[in-house]
C-alpha cells in the first residue's frame, strides 16, 4: 500500500530517468514504463491507493494523480522539443560533410582510338568519317573484291532487304547489281576519299564496322576499325614499314619489335600481317622447360594489323594513273588492339558496361 514517502520517491525516480533520456525511442519506452494503462507504475499506484484506507485515500490519491500529470505532462514538453529539433521532410543538414561525386571514365575503347588517332595526327594523317550504311561498290567492288570472294557471302555481310536509292550498281556475274549493306570495314572510305581528291593522300578512317559473327570471347557482330591510306608518287613499301613500326612503338612502348609476314588481302599485292613483340613477356614466348607466355601462346609474337601496298585496281576504280601513283594502307581493329594492350582476353568484357571493368582504365 502506498504512502506519500514512497509517491515521493517514485517521483525522483521518474525525474532522473527523464534526464537520462537522449532519443525518442528511450522517451518513448520512459512513457510506456510509468504511464502504460496496462502494467505502467503510475496505473499500478492509482490501483494501490484504491486499497488504502478511507481516511488517507484523498490525500494518496491527490499526490498519485498530480504525479501522474506532472509526468504526462514532462514527457509531452520533451517530446515537443525533439519535434521541433527533427528536420523537415525532404530536408537536407548542411552541416553533414559533402558526398564525393562519381568520376566518370572514358571507354578504355575510347581511349585506344583517340590515343592511334594522334599518334597518325602527329604524323600528318587526316581523319576522315563516313556512312556506316555503305553500298556494295564502295564495301565490295572498288576493293577489287570479286562476286566470288568469301567475303561477300551473306553468313559474314549484313545486307539491307530493299537498297538505298542512288546506290551505284557493282557488277555480280556480269549483271549490273545494287546492294546496301551495313559496312564491313571502313576501307570503302579510302575509295570515297580518292574520287573526291588527287593525290597526295594521308588519311585514317576510323568506326563502327559489322559483320555476321556470333558474339563470343573473341567476336562482335560490331567492332571498330581504323584504316589507313597513303597515296603519293615513290611511295614504297619501307615507307609502309617505318610508318607502322613508329606506331607500334609509340602505342606498345620503344622497346617493340616488328615483324613482317607475308598474306593476302584483295586490294593490296603485295600484303602482309603485322606482328609485334609480346609487351607481357617481352617477347620471350617458349621457355626451355617448356612453360611460357599465355597472352603471346608461347610464340613471342603478337598479331596486330594487315597491311600491303595498294593494289593497282583500286587507282583505276578511282581514276589514278597506276603508272605514276603508288600507295599503301593498312587496318587495324581497335578492340584487338586494346585487347592486347590491357590483357582482356574476352571482347564482350567492353560492351557490358560493369562499372567495376571500366573504373580499371585511364580517366
Amino acid at each position: 500500500m502506498p504512502d506519500s514517502p514512497s509517491i515521493e520517491t517514485l517521483r525522483r525516480q521518474f525525474d532522473a530517468e527523464l534526464a537520462q533520456v537522449a532519443a525518442e525511442d528511450d522517451l518513448r519506452a520512459l512513457r510506456d514504463r510509468y504511464l502504460a494503462r496496462k502494467g505502467g507504475l503510475v496505473s499500478s499506484l492509482l490501483k494501490a491507493v484504491a486499497t488504502a484506507p478511507a481516511a488517507e485515500r484523498p490525500a494518496l490519491g491527490k499526490l498519485a494523480n498530480e504525479f501522474k500529470q506532472a509526468a504526462e505532462a514532462a514527457i509531452a514538453e520533451r517530446q515537443a522539443a525533439f519535434d521541433a529539433a527533427r528536420a523537415p521532410a525532404g530536408s537536407v543538414d548542411v552541416t553533414l560533410p559533402g558526398r564525393r561525386p562519381a568520376i566518370g571514365h572514358r571507354h578504355p575503347l575510347t581511349v585506344v582510338r583517340d590515343e592511334v588517332e594522334a599518334i597518325f595526327v602527329r604524323m600528318g594523317f587526316s581523319i576522315v568519317e563516313g556512312p556506316e550504311v555503305e553500298d556494295d561498290w564502295h564495301n565490295f567492288e572498288a576493293l577489287n573484291m570479286p562476286p566470288e570472294h568469301p567475303a561477300r557471302d551473306m553468313q559474314d555481310t549484313l545486307y539491307l532487304a530493299t537498297p538505298l536509292p542512288g546506290a551505284p550498281a557493282a557488277r555480280d556475274g556480269g549483271a549490273p547489281r545494287r546492294a546496301t549493306l551495313l559496312r564491313t570495314h571502313t576501307s570503302g572510305m579510302q575509295i570515297r576519299y580518292m574520287e573526291a581528291h588527287q593525290p597526295p593522300v594521308r588519311i585514317i578512317a576510323p568506326g563502327r564496322v559489322y559483320r555476321r559473327d556470333n558474339l563470343d570471347p573473341t567476336h562482335t557482330p560490331m567492332f571498330s576499325q581504323v584504316e589507313g591510306l597513303v597515296v603519293g608518287e615513290g611511295i614504297s613499301l619501307a615507307d609502309l614499314k617505318g610508318t607502322l613500326f613508329a606506331w607500334a612503338r609509340e602505342i606498345f612502348g620503344r622497346d617493340t619489335r616488328v615483324k613482317f609476314r607475308p598474306s593476302f588481302f584483295p586490294y593490296t599485292e603485295p600484303s602482309a600481317e603485322m606482328d609485334v613483340s609480346c609487351f607481357a613477356c617481352g617477347g620471350a614466348g617458349r621457355q626451355e622447360d617448356g612453360s611460357g607466355c599465355s597472352v603471346c601462346k608461347r610464340t613471342g609474337w603478337l598479331e596486330v594489323l594487315g597491311c600491303g601496298m595498294v593494289h593497282p585496281a583500286l587507282f583505276e576504280a578511282v581514276g589514278y594513273d597506276a603508272e605514276r601513283y603508288t600507295g599503301f594502307a593498312f587496318g587495324m581493329g581497335i578492340e584487338r588492339i586494346a585487347m592486347l594492350r590491357y590483357g582482356v582476353d574476352d571482347i564482350r568484357s567492353f560492351y557490358e558496361n560493369d562499372r567495376r571493368f571500366l573504373e580499371q582504365f585511364p580517366l
